[in-house]
């Protein structure tokens, strides 16, 4: 397998921004969506980007040139209906939504073309990053446990930011890596609080559930990770936030990116921590400078959790736990 990564974007966006940084407003076409974001930090760490979607109707006509002019390879399925968008008013100096148009959920036919294609493409890979569909309602769960299960078969390594059935279903297969907040975990009723030491169940637990290494990301918290069955806290320095939107993203790209050049977990880490601190300080999610962010990385620490939290609870008795529920 290359060193590239396969980014499975199935429901691309338009994404319309207005700003008005001077006297005139300002127009701004980008395509965006989870995928889309993750590829753009790919691509941004210097690692080739092979993105797999389905495109339709007006907007997917507009968004095919624009994706292509990114730099990733795309590979396409013409959809009957059309792609969703956004428009965003940022005159003020926050997002204000004006509109927000989801698109269709994708046909039985649609589906199987774009698993074939991205499937194929993901065999030919380093890492293949899974990512959700902007509503869950669009793509189903279950596309996700085929795919994890039949790269996974074939010695694929796969990486998510997933959550809900999407999340539940790809575990059913493994993931290699897994990136989660801690308000989705919450949600989703795997963890009760944000208290540390419940997080930490929930992370043992996904990872006896299928995730060989799991980070959970907490707002303005160190993200927490689990890696080779030890607890570590990643610290880093704290950095003014432009647009808090994208961390989780750029984060889960900087781990695939430097997975596909061979690099190691804790390395992997350490850069998707510092890819994701850097996004927040620019307008434009999944952005960010190289040579910044390799700057930024010898600064991120990944700190064995409080040796009193561990004496509190032990891996032994997290794993009755998980056993438990």
């Amino acid at each position: 397998m290359s060193g590239h990564v396969m980014v499975f974007a199935p429901t691309p966006q338009l994404t319309v921004t207005v700003d008005q940084p001077n006297d005139h407003p300002e127009l701004h076409l980008h395509p965006g969506g989870q995928g889309v974001w993750q590829a753009r930090m790919v691509i941004s760490l210097g690692v080739d980007v092979v993105l797999c979607a389905a495109l339709g109707g007006e907007i997917g006509q507009v968004l095919e040139p624009l994706l292509v002019s990114e730099g990733v390879d795309l590979k396409a399925v013409v959809r009957d209906s059309g792609s969703g968008g956004y428009v965003h008013d940022r005159r003020e100096g926050s997002r204000q939504e004006i509109a927000d148009v989801p698109g269709q959920p994708l046909s039985r036919h649609e589906i199987d073309e774009l698993y074939n294609l991205a499937l194929g493409e993901g065999l030919r890979a380093s890492v293949s990053i899974l990512s959700g569909p902007n509503e869950p309602w669009l793509v189903p769960a279950d596309l996700y446990r085929r795919f994890a299960a039949d790269l996974g078969a074939n010695g694929g390594r796969v990486v998510v930011d997933l959550s809900g059935d999407h999340l539940g279903s790809v575990l059913e297969s493994g993931v290699f890596f897994l990136k989660v907040s801690h308000e989705e975990l919450i949600r989703d009723g795997r963890a009760r609080s944000d208290d540390t030491e419940e997080l930490t169940r929930a992370m043992y637990e996904l990872h006896a559930g299928g995730a060989e290494t799991v980070v959970v990301s907490r707002a303005d918290q160190p993200a927490l990770a689990l890696i080779d069955g030890e607890l570590f806290q990643v610290e880093m320095p704290r950095l003014e936030a432009a647009d808090p939107r994208g961390a989780g993203d750029s984060m889960t790209a900087g781990v695939a990116a430097v997975v596909a050049r061979g690099g190691d977990i804790r390395t992997a880490i350490r850069t998707g921590a510092a890819a994701g601190a850097l996004n927040v300080t620019r307008h434009g999610l999944g952005t960010g400078r190289l040579d910044s962010i390799t700057g930024l990385v010898d600064r991120v620490r990944l700190v064995p959790a409080d040796s009193r939290q561990q004496e509190r609870t032990t891996p032994d008795e997290l794993a009755e736990r998980v056993a438990e529920r």
